[in-house]
C-alpha cells in the first residue's frame, strides 16, 4: 500500500498506560536532552509514546497503530500487507537512494530480545544461502546481510541489506535497510532521519516477547504496484 508525500492525518491521541516522566519537550515534540544524563542510542529517537508530546489537534504524524510516522518529503510511505489475511505486516519508507522496512515487537519490561532476534535472522539468512555478519553501528550490534536475488530480467545479483534492532520500553523496533543506508550510515540521510522520527505505541495489552505489535490501515490507503520497492 502507498501513501502520498503530503501531510497526513495522525489520528487520535493515545495513552499506552506506560509510567514515567517524559521530561521537557522541544519544538518538534521530542524531549530535550539533559547534559548530565548518559547518552544512549535512542537519545535522538526513535521514541516511545511516553517520550513525546502530542497535542489533540496534532496532524503531523500518521497513525498506523503501533507506529506513528512523520511523513518525509523525500520518502514514500508504503505498507506491506499479507494477501491471505489482509493484515499489515510492515511499514516501508522508500526513497530514491534507499529504503527501510520497519516493524515493532513486544519485549519484556526489563529485558532486551535483540540478541535472540539477531541470531534468528542470521539463521534464516544462512538457510537462504546468504551471509549475515555482525558489526557495530549507531544502535549497537547490527547485521550486515548479503543475499543473491533474481532480478526481473532473470539475472542474479547480490543484494546487500542491514538489519538493526532498537530496544525501547517494552518493545523492540526492527529495521531492515536497503540501498545506500545498508552500506553507508548518514545521520542526515532521508531514511535515517525518518527512522529517528518514528514513535512506537506499545499499548497496555499483554503480549509475549517477540510478538509483532499490530499495525493498522489508515484512511486513504491505495494499492501500490507490486514492484514499488
Amino acid at each position: 500500500m502507498r501513501f502520498g508525500r503530503k501531510k497526513q492525518d495522525a489520528g487520535e491521541d493515545r495513552d499506552d498506560g506506560s509510567i514515567g516522566d517524559a521530561g521537557d519537550a522541544g519544538d518538534d515534540g521530542a524531549p530535550t536532552q539533559d547534559a548530565d544524563r548518559p547518552v544512549d542510542p535512542r537519545a535522538a529517537g526513535p521514541w516511545d509514546l511516553s517520550e513525546v508530546t502530542i497535542d489533540e489537534d496534532d496532524q503531523s504524524r500518521l497513525d498506523l497503530g503501533s507506529l506513528l510516522v512523520t511523513p518525509h518529503p523525500q520518502l514514500d510511505l508504503q505498507l506491506q500487507v499479507d494477501e491471505a489475511s489482509g493484515e499489515v505486516i510492515a511499514v516501508v519508507l522508500a526513497g530514491e537512494t534507499g529504503a527501510a522496512e520497519v516493524r515493532a515487537f513486544a519485549a519484556p519490561r526489563n529485558g532486551d530480545i535483540w540478541d535472540g532476534v539477531r541470531r534468528s535472522v542470521a539463521a534464516d539468512v544462512a538457510e537462504m544461502g546468504g551471509t549475515a555478519t555482525e558489526v557495530e553501528g549507531p544502535y549497537g550490534t547490527e547485521l550486515v546481510v548479503s543475499l543473491v536475488v533474481e532480478l526481473e530480467d532473470g539475472r542474479l545479483a547480490e543484494q546487500p541489506s542491514r538489519v538493526i534492532g532498537i530496544p525501547g520500553p517494552r518493545w523492540l523496533l526492527r529495521a531492515t535497510l536497503f540501498g545506500r543506508p545498508a552500506v553507508e550510515h548518514q545521520p542526515d540521510g532521508d531514511v535515517e532521519q525518518a527512522l529517528r522520527q518514528l514513535v512506537v505505541v506499545r499499548g497496555s495489552t499483554p503480549a509475549p516477547p517477540g510478538e509483532a505489535l499490530p499495525l493498522t490501515m489508515p484512511p486513504g490507503a491505495v494499492q501500490a504496484a507490486p514492484d514499488s520497492l
